[in-house]
């Protein structure tokens, strides 16, 4: 068995539980850090399991293009490439295809695109994405699928999801015919419209996919769109398979999504924003590299306990990043994946608790109040 998913409490829609896979169990509502090229940006494999992460993500698009699946398979696969013990999610590619526009042309087979490495030709369809996943060994494969674009209209996110769920089909004959190494999870596409997604949800129920994610959100659309697409989907996706929120986000992202009956988030945003100096707090978000931190002898977050918390203030971090430092970038990067791993503990035992509403209630009061106060 290459899946395991067993809900243990639920408050409402939300609801936490343990997804046991290949290298070892993750306990949900759980957030992946994303190590796109095989690692996560400035952080070791030992401080990431420090920090609480229990699953990665991996981009099968730019392991690829580099090193190649060849060399990742001399190391026997990417947990030993890149010296991560514990479970794997990787992305099939879909999306970074979708973000070269530019660059690329979709027909039935797949997508050719030109490189962003060197501008040569590539092709990737759904059975190469699947070889290249089977190379890594990943614990969690996504399925290859066309990323619909917003805005859209109907006809056309349409055709977008129903050649997705064609392309899902080729995947699980694929990456089935030689004993699946990982868990195949479908995605649920179809643009902002309700008809189309429980269409392509019932698609992908007939193929008995172990896992489901819903993609096509975090493109662009306005925040009441995306709870509206996952208020109409969720309560139809069935509660024995873990459902998965791809790209998606901020901590109240999170927070409004778990609500919804979400167990599985990654988000580029703790890592890029540390890299850029942006550092979340307690009571909403920080920029480093303003003035007002230069004599601040203060922590980040008086509220939090990582390492960077406990031993730097703002005002060292401030100089760390005006000279361009790397051990700025670093000393971020611990802090906003700290505050991001925290936040899901903090979740997951209110909802064992059984006061996650409460929690989501204050929660999101006081970031809207940051928000607003910052404004």
């Amino acid at each position: 068995m290459t899946l395991r998913f067993d809900v243990l409490s639920s408050d409402g829609a939300a609801r936490c539980g343990q997804l046991t896979l290949r290298h070892g169990v993750v306990e949900t509502p759980a957030f992946m850090p994303v190590g796109t090229y095989g690692t996560v940006k400035a952080m070791s494999p030992e401080e990431l399991a420090g920090l609480g992460a229990q699953i990665v993500l991996g981009n099968t698009f730019h392991l690829m293009l580099r090193p190649g699946p060849k060399v990742i398979a001399a190391h026997g696969g990417l947990h030993r490439f890149m010296n991560w013990r514990r479970p794997i999610l990787t992305d099939s590619g879909g999306f970074q295809v979708f973000s070269l526009a530019k660059l690329r042309r979709i027909d039935e087979a797949g997508v050719r695109f030109r490189s962003p490495i060197d501008g040569s030709e590539v092709q990737l369809t759904p059975e190469i994405s699947m070889d290249v996943q089977r190379v890594l060994g990943s614990d969690i494969v996504m399925a290859f699928d066309d990323c619909t674009a917003y805005p859209a209209t109907h006809e056309a996110a349409r055709l977008s999801m129903e050649r997705s769920m064609r392309w899902v089909g080729r995947c699980r004959d694929h990456y089935a015919r030689e004993g699946a190494p990982g868990a195949l999870f479908g995605i649920v596409q179809g643009g902002m419209y309700g008809d189309l997604r429980r269409a392509s949800l019932e698609a992908l129920l007939e193929l008995g996919l172990p896992g489901l994610a819903v993609g096509g959100l975090a493109v662009g659309e306005p925040e009441p769109e995306r709870l509206r697409v996952l208020e109409e989907l969720v309560p139809y996706m069935p509660a024995a398979l873990p459902r998965y929120l791809m790209g998606v986000g901020r901590p109240e992202d999170i927070v409004q999504a778990v609500l919804r009956g979400i167990d599985m988030f990654d988000c580029v945003m703790p890592t890029r924003h540390a890299r850029n100096g942006h550092l979340f707090t307690s009571t909403g978000v920080i920029n480093i590299r303003n003035a007002v931190h230069q004599e601040d002898t203060g922590p980040v977050d008086p509220a939090c306990g990582c390492y960077t918390c406990t031993h730097y203030s703002r005002s060292y971090l401030r100089h760390l990043d005006r000279c361009n430092e790397i051990l700025g970038s670093r000393l971020g990067t611990i802090h906003n994946l700290h505050f991001y791993l925290d936040l899901m503990a903090r979740i997951r035992a209110s909802i064992a608790a059984g006061g996650f509403r409460a929690f989501a209630r204050d929660y999101l009061a006081t970031r809207q109040a940051a928000t607003a106060a910052m404004a």
